[in-house]
């Protein structure tokens, strides 16, 4: 009689547990089934209670914390999307709902997202021997090599992945990006150039583009790439100032200045770098355009946010005199005829008088001879005077370029007059030479002269 019972017990658990068996693996598909539906229609709310109601039963359920994952990352909650992506990995049961590669793409983007750049790493090494021939796990693996400073490594990979699909755009950006700062311009100009090709809406590779042109002297193409760059807001205000130096370069100040205007405006912070580059460059242009109050307006306002920033201290002591000098100030800012006539009246309170006045570069020649003497009758000896209107020491090649200029006019005596100074080669080569040099204080005694 027991042993009739006890078979009966034994009996009784082989049913129960075989019932249990029979109703896990028909009910537990169901359930993962309906993960994989709620999570199409995006319920991710029923998603996460089913999902960690079926965990609660089944631990090791990969699929269940597969659709848990992805649904918290649908809701954006990315840290506990990457617990449970780990807690699959470490399962590693891949095969039913969750299928190894978009699994592995999905866990290496999370690892990159929060700097576990080793973990991710790893992932797209295994996803490159899943999936060889895809470019962007090629890529991705440089982008990770880039991020730690291993420049080398990162362009062996960008170069696999363009080798696998030539139209990866963002391969090609940043293999031309690696060059370009290599200083290898023909290698990154086409790479960068392949990549615009394949996106053309990339401003970063435009910006580039437009550097190599610009470095290139090829100014009009370069600034129809700043053109296009300067449409991203993190890019405007320096896509901005280097349209402004094509400008410069071309000799077209007004549309520089136009640009660099817009870049000043267009930063958000005074004393940001690039808002200080584009005071400077914007202050070369009313330099060079005779706007001396507007330039000395530029330097201040880059002198109270960085008073050592490149020759401002410089060029502000040497337009001193402009702020406290009215006639020093007219000479430096008088248009091209104003200006000739200053210079006229200036010979003519020498004693000398004017025979011919033609504009030069930065300033003017005059030939002038002495007065007649009524009691002789003496040949009158010309002489060869410049004004410059310089803001730096002139120095020996432009005295010497004077000085064969006298010659080709056949003149004997000569007089340089400059707004700054000379050097000291610039004058010795005039010591021993006919001609005499007036720096700046000589020049405020013969303005002086003029006004009284």
């Amino acid at each position: 009689m027991p042993v009739v019972v006890i078979l009966i017990v034994i009996l009784g658990v082989a049913v129960g547990v075989f019932t249990v068996f029979i109703v896990r693996s028909v009910v537990a598909p169901k359930q993962v089934e309906t993960l994989a539906s709620l999570l199409k229609q995006n319920r991710t709310a029923p998603v996460i209670k089913l999902a960690r109601r079926i965990i609660g039963k089944e631990p090791r359920n990969s699929d269940a914390h597969y659709f848990l994952g992805m649904a918290y990352l649908a809701e954006r909650k990315p840290e506990l999307a990457l617990m449970e992506l780990k807690t699959v990995n470490q399962i590693g049961m891949f095969g039913g709902y969750c299928k190894e590669i978009p699994f592995r793409r999905t866990i290496a983007e999370l690892y990159a997202k929060f700097n576990q750049a080793e973990e991710a790493l790893k992932e797209y090494l295994l996803l490159m021997k899943l999936d060889p021939m895809n470019a962007s796990n090629y890529y991705e693996v440089g982008r990770l090599f880039e991020e730690r400073n291993r420049t080398d490594k990162a362009a062996q990979f960008y170069k696999k992945s363009v080798s696998i699909d030539d139209r990866h755009a963002a391969a090609h950006f940043r293999l031309g990006h690696i060059l370009y700062r290599a200083k290898r311009p023909i290698e990154a100009r086409s790479e960068l150039e392949k990549s615009i090709r394949s996106q053309p809406e990339n401003p970063e590779a435009h910006y580039y583009l437009g550097r190599l042109q610009k470095d290139a002297h090829e100014y009009m193409a370069a600034i129809a790439s700043f053109e296009k760059s300067s449409r991203e807001q993190s890019l405007k205000v320096k896509s901005l100032i280097e349209r402004g130096g094509c400008y410069i370069s071309l000799n077209n100040l007004e549309r520089a200045i136009s640009e660099l205007e817009r870049a000043v405006q267009a930063s958000p912070d005074d004393a940001s770098q690039d808002t200080l580059y584009g005071r400077y460059f914007l202050a070369v242009c009313y330099e060079r355009s005779r706007n001396i109050e507007a330039a000395i307006e530029q330097w201040q306002l880059i002198f109270q946010k960085k008073q050592n920033f490149r020759d401002v201290s410089e060029k502000l002591s040497q337009y001193q005199d402009v702020q406290s000098d009215d006639q020093v100030k007219d000479f430096l800012t008088a248009n091209q005829s104003e200006f000739l006539s200053m210079c006229t009246t200036a010979t003519m309170s020498m004693g000398l008088q004017v025979r011919d006045s033609t504009p030069s570069v930065n300033g003017c020649m005059i030939v002038a001879v002495e007065p007649q003497n009524k009691w002789r009758n003496t040949r009158k000896i010309p002489q060869l005077i410049q004004f410059l209107r310089a803001t730096e020491l002139v120095d020996e090649s432009t005295v010497r370029n004077f000085h064969e200029e006298m010659k080709k006019q056949n003149i004997t005596r000569g007089i340089m007059v400059s707004s700054s100074g000379f050097s000291r080669l610039a004058m010795d080569f005039a010591e021993s030479r006919p001609i005499d040099l007036y720096n700046k204080d000589k020049l405020q005694t013969l303005l002086h002269q003029v006004d009284a």
